[in-house]
């Protein structure tokens, strides 16, 4: 087959569990003789320093892995044209669009171009054209979503979230991120670690924490919602390290005694909890969306008041400012409370940890995208289906979403 990828986000060097997710599953495929491409986002350097930083990040992605044809276009219109060419000079038998795709730009270039072979990726809720975790809900958007041959999920959550919303059927698909294993037992390091630390993702809980424990060593590994500011207030604790960038996660989780992912948003799963998991760390985690499907039925999921506003302004990393709720702490220093002072409580997580993410891993199988993309059928364009949620309040609204979230992982 010949596949082409298309996606607002830069994959050169990958940001975040979606990129990193879209550049594992090509990884596969390629690795089984298709051959594939990939029409992506540009990160810009406005510095020297980001200059050596994104260099050193593009030069440590070819290590270790088979990297598909990248065309990187920083300009939307451009990116979307350079998709329409690369479908005409490729000819894809499918082309797989990432949910991020601002205003579903290149979803319409797709589908203008290679009707009935699109495949939407619905890595994450905040840029689907439906719905209420979406930042910009858009009527025509969604029916290019539900015109789609095929809809990919990455958990049962999420394709739950796209069957209430948009009325059609997700297929479930992991992406291979994990690797084959043996994974290392960690579990002797010392810092309580975050990653992506940002407002939606919970850097406020983060930092009341490292203030509530000055005595225990924190860190933090920035990502892609990481600002300016965000720095500042973590470099202004002295019991805060801010991790560099690193080629292999081993090289933050070694040191890591607790991961925290305290996110305040919609969570489309969450990779980085089962690649902690993997290697005995426990995982303090909030019941955002699809943590607590990544939380593989482990103890400490704490209840967080979500985000449910964004201001009309953009930070410094072109995201829209959320409008963070206040949260309560107490369960949060309790948990770290265990797991830091009681040995048989954190072993036990620990133990408990390992074997959940080592059974969730060893039932995926790399060749799945594969198999599904080689049975599926081109589509027909069908008319959008009603919203069937039209018709309820947005508290009753509120009310089936907070249901959904609460159900167990399948």
């Amino acid at each position: 087959m010949r596949i082409l990828l298309a996606s607002s986000a830069s994959h050169v060097p990958p940001r975040g569990g979606s990129t990193r997710s879209n550049l594992a599953w090509l990884d596969a495929l390629t690795s089984r003789g298709h051959d594939c491409r990939i029409v992506g986002g540009a990160l810009t350097a406005g510095t020297a320093e980001r200059q050596a930083e994104l260099r050193r990040e593009t030069e440590d992605q070819d290590a270790g892995r088979t990297i598909p044809e990248i065309l990187a276009v920083a300009d939307p219109v451009k990116r979307a044209a350079a998709l329409k060419e690369q479908i005409r000079d490729f000819q894809p038998d499918w082309v797989l669009v990432s949910s991020e795709d601002i205003g579903q730009a290149l979803l319409r270039a797709a589908h203008e171009t290679a009707a009935g072979r699109v495949v939407y990726l619905a890595h994450t809720p905040q840029f689907y054209p439906f719905g209420p975790a979406s930042w910009s809900s858009d009527r025509d958007g969604t029916e290019s979503v539900a015109n789609c041959a095929a809809i990919i999920a990455i958990g049962h959550h999420t394709a739950d979230y796209v069957a209430m919303h948009l009325g059609r059927r997700a297929e479930v698909i992991h992406p291979p991120i994990y690797g084959p294993g043996p994974f290392p037992q960690y579990g002797s390091g010392e810092r309580i670690t975050m990653i992506n630390p940002c407002a939606v993702k919970g850097i406020s809980i983060f930092l009341r924490l490292a203030r509530n424990f000055p005595e225990h060593p924190f860190a933090v590994l920035p990502g892609w919602g990481t600002t300016a500011a965000d720095r500042r207030a973590l470099e202004a604790l002295a019991n805060i390290t801010v991790l560099r960038y690193c080629r292999r996660i081993d090289e933050v989780l070694a040191g890591t005694r607790v991961l925290l992912m305290p996110s305040l948003w919609f969570e489309g799963f969450g990779l980085i909890v089962v690649e902690a998991m993997l290697r005995g760390i426990p995982v303090v985690a909030s019941d955002a969306g699809g943590l607590v499907e990544a939380k593989l039925g482990t103890r400490f999921v704490i209840a967080v008041r979500p985000i449910a506003k964004y201001d009309a302004v953009f930070d410094d990393q072109g995201l829209p400012r959320p409008v963070v709720p206040e949260q309560n702490l107490v369960l949060w220093v309790e948990a770290l409370k265990q797991l830091l002072g009681d040995r048989a409580i954190y072993e036990g997580e620990s133990a408990a940890a390992r074997e959940a993410a080592t059974q969730f891993v060893s039932a995926l199988r790399p060749s799945q995208l594969e198999e599904f993309l080689l049975k599926l059928q081109p589509a027909r364009p069908a008319a959008l289906k009603p919203d069937p949620l039209s018709g309820l309040s947005p508290e009753r609204r509120a009310l089936l979403l907070q249901r959904l979230r609460s159900r167990p992982a399948k």
